[in-house]
């Protein structure tokens, strides 16, 4: 059971790597709407294709999953500290920009904030149930609510390659620093990733301890 989650982490971030690519593959070097989505093919696919796989690289410490002890009874992921939170913020905003560049105001920056605050504000350790949580409403509201996006209240994008470029190349750096980092714990403290946790000890790992797992 404790496979399930980064299982289908895992297939998540795996499916838009493939989008990306995809695009990519399209050769629509100038901008085009294929499949009634604006898209703009370019090195930024690749780039972010990569950075989506080193973050899957990047998933870790799934044998410490539990479910905290207060009464809201959240799953818990400790080894996902922040680091890697924001890679994958990182990574899938690029990702909506690239690939659906005119929804990636909601559909990107809007949600990825609405899992991301709660997990630093609110509740530590327990992004990837926020993520489940608001991903799942959004889907709910826009097949509702299909025009919502595109005509009741659009937020285009600049379509400019350069914001392109930027956004894929911040996401490689930052999912590359993650990898490095996360390699070097490994081999410094002669740790197994498919069994270990690789953060215990650090600051962010204990305060998610602290919060979840001492709760009374």
């Amino acid at each position: 059971m404790l496979l399930f989650p980064p299982g289908i982490l895992v297939l998540n971030i795996l499916e838009a790597c493939i989008r990306d690519f995809q695009v990519f593959m399209y050769g629509a070097w100038d901008g085009a709407y294929i499949d009634n989505l604006w898209v703009m093919s370019g090195p930024w696919n690749i780039m972010n294709g990569v950075a989506g796989l080193l973050n899957i690289i990047a998933i870790c410490g799934w044998m410490g999953i539990y479910v905290s002890r207060d009464s809201s009874k959240d799953m818990i992921w400790p080894d996902m500290i922040w680091a890697w939170i924001i890679a994958y913020d990182l990574w899938n905003f690029a990702y909506t920009y690239n690939c659906i560049s005119d929804h990636s105001f909601y559909c990107g920056l809007a949600l990825l904030l609405a899992c991301t605050i709660p997990t630093f504000f609110i509740k530590k350790g327990a992004w990837l149930q926020h993520r489940a949580h608001t991903l799942a409403l959004w889907i709910m509201f826009v097949m509702t609510v299909p025009s919502f996006a595109d005509q009741i209240a659009p937020v285009p994008t600049t379509h400019n390659p350069t914001a392109f470029f930027v956004v894929s190349l911040l996401s490689l750096l930052v999912n590359v620093a993650l990898v490095a980092y996360q390699f070097y714990r490994i081999r410094k403290l002669k740790l197994n990733p498919l069994k270990d946790e690789i953060y215990v000890g650090t600051k962010a790992y204990k305060e998610v301890q602290e919060e979840n797992l001492l709760a009374v």
